[in-house]
């Protein structure tokens, strides 16, 4: 609720002296106010269609990708957020002037659309942000009716404290409300930052970085005053992760030293392409030292042959593209056995995608007896088979075979996973005082490699692949992200060099913004944004 409360009440506030400063402008200028208050309603109403509409095309989709459509929406939501205290900490200052400018060029142009347009325009910046913004936190929050209420009473106080300094009966130091609620918002956005990372690892969109990193239950328990500060409005979890923290810290500490640094420090405009330069090249310093110290990480490589156990010693593989030879040796001999690339497929085995090789054959049963006592039955399968009787059937049975052998082999970068060989018997006895035929099935492992090696070999394997990608996070993933704010600092240091290196000519003249003078006089909100 604290954090939607903050968020209705800033950007409320800003809507409200958008419109304040356009209402102010046209009676000093005597024009009606009815085509903004139009422009004005247009726009409020298309931002609260836009958050309803995102929020009823979210709820239509299934799961993953309702996490996929929230973690869009948080990192929108990021980015509106920080744009607005970029914007409002660069343009503060020149606000007034700015939409005085626009309004009386819509003036102008003579037409109450023109002027309807300007206010439209200049308010649903404000609504879509806010929108959008709320919806992230409206996710993020556990109790989404506390959340729309504190949203509601932001807003409306907004709107109060905007009317009361429009005419001049409340006075805010709006520098100061704008840094304080610009620092919490800060916080807020980079509680969505961890939110939104969250939400694409439920998507699977994001599968590195995710051990935890602190517990923090006890700095947030459940259903306490602190938990409900620190999850709910701050949106750090319990359990944050390596990547979550990674976000936060590269999203919070620059924009919070945007927000916070003084302008007594700020560099002047003929060194601001220099400091850039340097930024630029200790990012892309650091990019390159985490590349390279950084190790790769490889997957743990399994041997091509292993033990089995059985009728067979062990089993060799030999992996070329999609299809594979097995080689098994036991017994004085050695079996070929060819795996072709229509027998093969990718599986996941505890945590680890391998290769599958699967091929399934009728195989002669000459060597089968196909006459059986009821003693022979009982050895064969451990008890006297369904359908049998020893009182009424006492045998015995003629019997007919049918034999299917089946080879399955799983491998990972080459290296032998699993194999099995097995055979499924069918057996139908008829005779033997049986009223009718019986038809009853018998398998065994005719060789497998040890289930507990291959539990093993596949945990190993799983713990490979997960550093390997861990360690692509910071070798490869944060060099690239760095190695884009180098670009990005680069490019701004080039026009930064442009625009200084191009002298400012100003011609002297009036400002048609002041306008004539009105009968009724209204209060000038310049104040109001310095």
């Amino acid at each position: 609720m604290i954090a939607t409360l903050v968020i209705g009440l800033r950007e409320g506030l800003e809507a409200t002296l958008i419109v304040g400063i356009i209402a102010a402008f046209l009676r000093r200028n005597r024009a009606p106010l009815t085509p903004m208050w139009i422009g004005v309603g247009a726009a409020v109403a298309l931002s609260i269609a836009v958050g309803f509409g995102l929020q009823l095309v979210e709820q239509a989709l299934p799961q993953a990708e309702q996490e996929g459509m929230e973690t869009v929406i948080g990192a929108v939501a990021v980015v509106f957020v920080t744009g607005m205290i970029v914007w409002m900490r660069t343009h503060a200052r020149t606000l007034s002037k700015d939409l005085v400018a626009s309004a009386t060029a819509a003036l102008g142009r003579g037409t109450a659309w023109a002027l309807a347009g300007m206010a439209f325009l200049a308010v649903l910046k404000e609504g879509f942000e806010t929108s959008v913004f709320l919806l992230a936190t409206f996710q993020a929050s556990a109790d989404t009716g506390s959340a729309a209420l504190g949203a509601v009473i932001g807003i409306a106080v907004a709107v109060l404290i905007g009317y009361g300094i429009y005419t001049g009966g409340v006075k805010l130091d709006l520098g100061r409300f704008f840094t304080g609620t610009g620092v919490f918002l800060v916080f807020v956005a980079g509680g969505l930052v961890l939110t939104a990372l969250r939400h694409a690892h439920e998507a699977g969109w994001l599968v590195i970085g995710q051990q935890r990193t602190v517990d923090l239950g006890w700095l947030a328990p459940n259903g306490s005053l602190r938990g409900a500060l620190v999850t709910g409005v701050l949106g750090i979890p319990a359990d944050p992760r390596v990547v979550e923290v990674l976000g936060w810290v590269l999203y919070v500490v620059p924009v919070l030293a945007i927000s916070l640094w003084p302008r007594a420090w700020r560099p002047s405009p003929q060194r601001v392409p220099r400091v850039r330069a340097v930024l630029a090249a200790a990012f892309a310093a650091t990019a390159v030292v985490l590349a390279v110290a950084v190790p790769s990480g490889s997957g743990a490589d399994l041997p091509r042959t292993v033990a089995v156990s059985g009728d067979a010693r062990s089993v060799t593989a030999s992996v070329d593209g999609d299809s594979a030879v097995l080689r098994v040796a036991g017994s004085g001999r050695e079996a070929r056995i060819t795996l072709p690339a229509s027998a093969h497929r990718r599986v996941a085995r505890a945590g680890t995608t391998a290769d599958q090789w699967q091929v399934t054959e009728d195989v002669p049963s000459a060597d089968r007896p196909t006459s059986l006592t009821l003693d022979q039955l009982v050895g064969l399968f451990g008890r006297v088979p369904v359908g049998v009787s020893p009182s009424t059937n006492p045998g015995p049975f003629a019997a007919d075979w049918t034999v299917r052998d089946t080879v399955t082999l799983t491998t990972v970068d080459g290296g032998v996973l699993e194999a099995t060989r097995s055979e499924r018997d069918v057996l139908t006895l008829r005779g033997g005082g049986l009223p009718a035929a019986r038809t009853t099935t018998l398998g065994r492992d005719v060789w497998a490699v040890p289930t507990a090696d291959a539990d093993r070999a596949a945990t190993a394997v799983a713990a490979a692949q997960t550093r390997a990608a861990e360690l692509r996070l910071w070798n490869a993933w944060l060099p690239l992200v760095l190695l884009v704010a180098a670009a990005a600092q680069a490019a701004l240091a080039v026009r930064d060099r442009r625009r200084v290196s191009v002298p400012t000519t100003t011609t002297p003249g009036t400002d048609p913004s002041r306008g004539p003078p009105a009968d009724v006089p209204a209060r000038s909100l310049d104040h109001a944004v310095r």
